[in-house]
């Protein structure tokens, strides 16, 4: 497993990474899972408060215990809950994320957080204030990096202009090219690395893309209508066999392509799942050709909103 420097920061990460929020809350499944991503040379967990409402973190906590030296763990907050209270809302304030953090770091079981993000944005938060906490808290040893997880231009180059962030988290895939108007090759200016979700496009990027196309694109995709969405997914296959590889090494293979990338996170709710991510992206390089045959295949599309 290849590891991708993480921005300007000092972590190395594997090109793909294991997404927590599908680990369910078996804790036996769930350290299962991580020893297998661990096994396969994934070192990235990306992990969020909001997950489970804390529990997600704190079953990545137990699946990591004596393995703290092999991974290196990413969460988020922002997302403002109670215990046993229903729902949540968006709070970036200093004192609520300060909180959050100190939460964050007791259901791990941990010491430090190797990256700490803000989990969403909007361009009217107290952007200040939470360059400012983020920069205390890595100057007291608390945390090695802070990003953010967000696709808004704005906010993006809003916390380019105004902080020291390592990465950006945002969705990027074959169906979802919108960060390649702008964003990637500014990000990759600033040396701000890119971690990708959605990478798979729910699933419709694989070899089971045609079933998962019957559940979950019968609504379209952003601004792709059912039948060019269908058009995609057929004509990925297609391409695929030629190419002797799956859809998803294909899939895998674009969104690494970009020199702003850093790891592409998969979830996986089965070991299975995790050591199929791993068979694909093995197979994930891509010849120029094959890239340019890619973007032919699919729309580059653009943001709609929050470009201002």
């Amino acid at each position: 497993m290849k590891k991708r420097q993480l921005g300007h920061s000092d972590l190395h990460v594997s090109e793909i990474s294991l997404g927590c929020m599908s680990l369910g809350t078996n804790a036996k499944q769930a350290e299962n899972i991580v020893e297998t991503a661990i096994d396969q040379g994934i070192n990235y967990l990306d992990t969020a408060d909001l997950y489970d409402f804390g529990e997600n973190e704190k079953i990545v906590g137990q699946a990591i215990k004596g393995k703290r030296d092999k991974v290196i763990i990413a969460t988020k907050g922002g997302n403002h809950f109670e215990a046993g209270q229903e729902g949540w809302y968006w709070d970036p304030s200093k004192a609520y994320l300060k909180e959050a953090f100190k939460n964050s770091l007791l259901r791990l079981g941990l010491d430090d957080i190797d990256l700490y993000q803000l989990h969403g944005g909007t361009i009217e938060d107290p952007t200040d204030e939470v360059i400012e906490l983020f920069e205390e808290l890595k100057q007291e040893g608390l945390i090695r990096s802070y990003g953010i997880s967000s696709i808004r231009p704005n906010v993006i180059k809003t916390f380019l202009e105004k902080s020291n962030i390592a990465s950006v988290m945002m969705q990027y895939s074959l169906i979802d090219r919108r960060p390649e108007e702008e964003v990637l090759d500014l990000l990759s200016n600033h040396q701000v690395g890119v971690v990708a979700r959605g990478s798979l496009g729910k699933g419709m990027l694989t070899e089971r893309g045609q079933s998962q196309w019957d559940k979950k694109g019968q609504k379209g995709f952003l601004d792709y209508d059912v039948a060019q969405l269908k058009h995609v997914v057929t004509s990925l296959q297609d391409l695929a066999n030629e190419s002797g590889v799956s859809p998803q090494s294909l899939a895998i293979g674009y969104a690494l392509k970009h020199p702003a990338l850093s790891s592409l996170v998969l979830g996986a709710s089965k070991p299975k799942q995790v050591l199929e991510n791993v068979k694909a992206y093995e197979k994930s390089d891509l010849s120029d050709d094959v890239y340019q045959q890619l973007k032919q295949l699919t729309k580059a599309n653009v943001y709609d909103n929050h470009r201002e």
